[in-house]
């Protein structure tokens, strides 16, 4: 049963109130049309609690904008929606179309900077972010009272001569909530092994992220570089935007809870007269046993985000030498789930607080 506008509706209840359950939620389906997004596809969600959120299935079926009750949970990086011809792998160009949103997924050939392993040389974080998917299907579904949104596609990153890996996405919610899940399967269609890296690029921005923002994060850390130490006792800090700030990148390695997950969330208990507002990511670290924090607190470049992780290492050749390269045998399939919710209010940030301290 669905809560809707602070009330519970059966589906015959419901339906005796609309013309169309679009009145109130659902899926529609369109294409970006001007600019350098045009022809891109997009599926817009509305789940009817004022959580509205775009699935972008021309690039790796990410979703490119999330937002509450007309208030936007993601930050968005200058290029705004790109198609993926667009995509230069070459040095740092892969900037020109990283669109931050609410997810863009890295790997899986590569992450972090661009790297030689083997002679070869590979992108900054992959290809996989600007794949589209094929076999793309939505629907929307009743079970009882309970109605599910869902879409899935299917991406490659293969050649000939080459790896031929596959990610098959699923994205569901459903009708009155506040939180999305996805289920991704990768596999190996190769015969022969195959290096598989995977991050899950979560970009909180505006106005969840500000001065008084907080990440809440139970695991072990370490400062990637010199400039995450700048930041280590600070780590989990917003602040006003700062010129010329240098990105700082915190590992962290998962704590878990009893049922399996981890929970990393962005708060902003000023929200709203201190009613607060926040973001919560869960993972599995048995799945996906790191999370890498990236603090970038520039002009323009105002964004915390939180993103689960197969590896620690940066670049495929650095994780190979450390001996650190998540490999695939032929045939194998890995699952990922995640889950994001939604945080209105006092009393879901404190749940979440409760949550967090309770993994070890």
């Amino acid at each position: 049963m669905a809560k809707l506008f602070g009330k519970s509706f059966t589906r015959q209840e419901l339906e005796r109130r609309t013309g169309h359950l679009s009145q109130v939620a659902g899926i529609r389906a369109g294409e970006l049309s001007d600019g350098n997004e045009r022809g891109s596809r997009i599926l817009d969600f509305r789940t009817g609690s004022g959580f509205a959120f775009s699935v972008s299935p021309d690039r790796c079926m990410d979703i490119s904008f999330a937002e509450f009750r007309g208030t936007p949970l993601c930050w968005r990086s200058q290029t705004g929606d790109v198609h993926p011809s667009f995509y230069e792998p070459q040095g740092i160009e892969w900037l020109r179309t990283f669109q931050g949103g609410m997810l863009a997924t890295c790997g899986l050939s590569n992450l972090g900077p661009e790297s030689v392993d083997g002679g070869e040389t590979y992108g900054v974080h992959g290809r996989i972010g600007t794949a589209p998917a094929r076999n793309v299907q939505w629907d929307t579904e009743w079970h009882g009272d309970d109605c599910n949104f869902w879409a899935q596609g299917r991406m490659q990153e293969g050649r000939f001569f080459g790896s031929n890996l596959t990610l098959t996405r699923r994205i569901s919610t459903s009708l009155g909530s506040n939180r999305l899940q996805i289920r991704d399967v990768i596999r190996n269609n190769a015969f022969e092994p195959a290096p598989m890296m995977i991050l899950y690029h979560f970009n909180c921005g505006f106005p969840l992220l500000c001065e008084e923002a907080e990440v809440i994060c139970n695991s072990e850390m370490t400062p990637r570089d010199a400039n995450a130490e700048v930041g280590v006792d600070v780590w989990n800090r917003g602040d006003s935007p700062s010129p010329g700030f240098k990105e700082q990148v915190h590992i962290h390695q998962m704590k878990q809870g009893e049922d399996g997950t981890s929970v990393a969330a962005l708060i902003n208990r000023s929200f709203d007269g201190g009613n607060g507002i926040g973001l919560a990511i869960r993972s599995r670290p048995a799945e996906l046993p790191f999370l890498w924090q990236w603090r970038q607190l520039g002009e323009g470049a105002y964004v915390m985000g939180i993103e689960p992780c197969n590896c620690q290492s940066m670049g495929r050749g650095e994780a190979r030498a450390a001996g650190q390269l998540p490999v695939m045998e032929p045939g194998e399939e890995r699952v990922h789930n995640l889950e994001l919710e939604v945080l209105s209010g006092v009393d879901d940030i404190e749940r979440v607080i409760a949550e967090s301290e309770g993994a070890g």
